[in-house]
């Protein structure tokens, strides 16, 4: 009975049935199981699944403490200490971290929702730019209840400095609307764009947030996962910039975790990184109900701590994404599929506008439709860009990118 729940459940529960909101679960196996589903749907990168469990069989012990309460708590003593290490080498800070400026969730997904109480009200906006990451919208919207307001941008040029024109047009519209946006958010690199922000974009776009008075937050999640930088720009983080005389240091933040970097979603950490005093006490006032398991964190606290199999790791899983980047650009290539250019995450952004039927009811979800006929499955709409765009996940067994690539060819007639 549905008038049994709060009006704030009555509300997030219709999204379960939201046609093609979730995405199809993978069956295909090429050995086992030929004819199940391919999904280029869901972000993981298993080509480094083999490396994790040896680490993890090899040199992860489980000690007496991660059966308290005190070994998790906010991230506990050792893990924060281990993230902050590895930032330090790989992120750049301008001013090295020391662990005191981490909280750590069960999740950033989880992350995501505390920050979204934390800097605004029900009703308030998040600003972000398009296509951009569908599931911010659940991330903010479900329990926070903040909207997600998308500013008018291209693919081909939010990363350009004069993006900063088009979120001031978002942020006038929204105020005229009644919509107080409270941040400014964007995913450096870029999901599901595959590329990184220019430093001088960075610069700018923390002035405006200072400008306006809103939180500036970068989720940098990919951080790690650029694997070339020719012709495109390299990772720059948020961490890096010096914000005096940019941006008031209580308005700056960076949210990362392991799911993409190190390829462990399933361990459940997420991390926020911000020298706010308010902002920590804000987070720490609700950790209560989002502390990560000891036993991640003591899996993921010996991997950060083995500096040198970090290294090897990470220079691996970069070796492995571009590899598969290459294969499925090729393939791509093959049965002429345009896409833009990337050089990090998981993904590429591919264009199929020109298979859209467009005397059908939704030209996009009838197009998600035939492919999924054939064995295959793309996400329709889900990261709020031109029509008949899809991001398409390649981080997996190169065996099911190419039947993936042939299905879609024959979906679609080519």
């Amino acid at each position: 009975m549905e008038d049994s729940l709060s009006k704030r459940a009555a509300a997030v529960v219709p999204e379960l049935d939201r046609p093609w909101r979730f995405a199809s679960k993978a069956t295909y196996d090429p050995d086992n199981n030929p004819s199940g589903l391919i999904s280029f749907g869901l972000a993981e990168n298993t080509l480094v699944s083999w490396e994790l469990e040896q680490f993890a069989n090899q040199n992860v012990t489980f000690p007496l403490e991660i059966f308290s309460y005190g070994y998790s708590t906010a991230g506990g003593q050792r893990f924060p200490k281990a993230l902050a290490q590895h930032l330090n080498e790989c992120f750049n800070p301008y001013r090295p971290l020391d662990g005191s400026e981490i909280q750590i969730t069960d999740a950033a997904t989880s992350l995501h929702d505390i920050l979204g109480w934390a800097v605004g009200d029900p009703g308030d906006g998040i600003l972000t730019s398009r296509p951009v990451y569908g599931r911010f919208e659940l991330d903010f919207g479900n329990k926070a209840q903040l909207q997600m307001v998308y500013a008018d941008t291209e693919a081909e040029t939010c990363f350009d400095v004069s993006v900063v024109s088009k979120f001031e047009e978002a942020l006038v519209r929204s105020n005229a609307a009644g919509v107080n946006i409270r941040a400014l958010l964007i995913v450096n690199p870029h999901n599901p764009l595959g590329r990184c922000y220019p430093r001088d974009t960075i610069l700018e776009l923390m002035k405006f947030c200072h400008r306006h008075r809103i939180h500036f937050i970068s989720d940098e999640v990919y951080g790690c996962t650029v694997f070339t930088e020719d012709g495109l720009v390299g990772f720059t983080s948020a961490l890096s910039v010096d914000p005096a005389g940019i941006i008031n240091e209580e308005l700056c933040h960076v949210t990362y975790g392991l799911a993409k970097d190190f390829a462990a979603p399933g361990l459940r950490i997420g991390a926020i990184i911000t020298r706010s005093k308010s902002l920590h006490k804000a987070v720490t006032s609700v950790m209560r109900f989002s502390n990560p398991s000891g036993a991640s964190l003591a899996i993921v606290s010996a991997m950060l701590q083995d500096r040198q199999w970090c290294r090897s790791f990470l220079a691996t899983s970069r070796e492995r994404i571009s590899e598969a980047y290459k294969h499925v650009t090729k393939g791509l290539r093959e049965i002429g599929i345009n896409f833009l250019p990337a050089n990090a995450g998981f993904f590429i952004y591919i264009d199929l506008s020109p298979y859209l039927k467009l005397d059908a009811e939704d030209p996009e979800f009838e197009v998600a439709q035939r492919l999924l006929d054939q064995g295959v499955f793309l996400h329709p709409k889900e990261e709020h860009g031109k029509a008949g765009w899809f991001r398409v996940v390649y981080t997996q067994d190169p065996r099911n990118v190419t039947e993936g690539l042939r299905r879609i060819k024959s979906a679609l007639g080519l």
